[in-house]
């Protein structure tokens, strides 16, 4: 049984995770938020899943490398400063850094890399997601999450090599590009549909989140496979045993 402890524990995933650890048996260390102690907290936990925000990742991190814990971090909106950081911690301790932990959607990157590798680049890709109106970043972490994984299929650099926000006359696409499209309203969980688009037929790869339980379950699929690592940073193709 290993003890995990919540980062961000108020939240709608936060209360997703208690009810996920309950059913995976294993032991809730308990939660932290702004301003709560969260050095208490991951003394007292095993290994601990943050779901909050970007602006409280460095304090999250610089605890857990002081006691030595393993860290799951499914926060999005994640920028290079933050990346960095988590490169400089991963170096002491055990880091699984992803834009989403569901199962299934790291499955999905895995044939999207698989079929970005083996199809040309006259075969164009565009990344369609759909998100709750309350949704503030934009594309999702998991639209960039199958954008890179489609990226390293075709071994290429991502930012380089994408296209967003079309409006007006935009002009030809660009050849290779990874296109991206992101849409807002009601309260879906999260659609992500990747499209491969050649002349004459279309692969369409698609995954519907219906509840955020599956992203809950998935990191505690994730907290309990990091416990056994050693430092480093990892990815949900590790828990999944893809690497």
């Amino acid at each position: 049984m290993t003890a995990i402890g919540i980062i961000g524990s108020k939240g709608r995933m936060g209360q997703a995770l208690v009810a996920a650890i309950a059913e995976a048996e294993h032991a809730h260390a308990g939660g932290a938020d702004q301003g709560d102690d969260v050095a208490a907290l991951v003394g007292a936990s095993d290994v601990l899943v943050d779901f909050s925000s970007p602006k409280a990742l460095q304090a999250t991190l610089d605890a857990c490398v002081a006691a030595g814990k393993p860290i799951v971090i499914g926060t999005t909106g994640l920028e290079d400063a933050h990346h960095a950081a988590i490169d400089a911690a991963a170096t002491n301790i055990p880091v699984l850094q992803t834009g989403n932990t569901s199962l299934g959607v790291n499955m999905l990157a895995a044939l999207v890399e698989q079929a970005a590798g083996r199809l040309g680049d006259d075969w164009d890709i565009e990344i369609v997601e759909m998100h709750h109106r309350h949704k503030v970043d934009a594309p999702s972490g998991t639209a960039k999450l199958l954008g890179e994984a489609a990226a390293r299929g075709r071994e290429i650099d991502l930012a380089n090599n994408s296209e967003s926000g079309r409006d007006g006359i935009t002009g030809a696409r660009k050849k290779g590009a990874i296109g991206f499209a992101a849409l807002r309203g009601g309260s879906v969980a999260g659609d992500h549909t990747v499209i491969l688009a050649s002349d004459e037929e279309r692969i369409e790869l698609t995954h519907r989140a219906e509840n955020r339980m599956i992203f809950a379950r998935g990191a505690v699929k994730a907290a309990g496979w990091l416990a056994g690592q050693s430092a480093g940073r990892y990815g949900m193709d590790g828990v999944l045993g893809l690497q």
